[in-house]
């Protein structure tokens, strides 16, 4: 009866760092694809001579 009353393992902590983890990886796919992206128009354009 105890044995089933005493919890072995909590899951929330795992949860939210899996959660935060996840949403850092997608937020670094977006920035490389929008700065892949972005480099995809100045290809047209010369570069500047200094």
């Amino acid at each position: 009866m105890i044995s089933q009353s005493i919890a072995l393992s909590n899951w929330n902590n795992g949860v939210i760092m899996i959660a935060v983890f996840a949403f850092v990886c997608a937020a670094l796919v977006f920035f490389l694809v929008k700065s892949m992206s972005s480099n995809d128009r100045n290809k047209g354009e010369e570069p500047k001579e200094r």
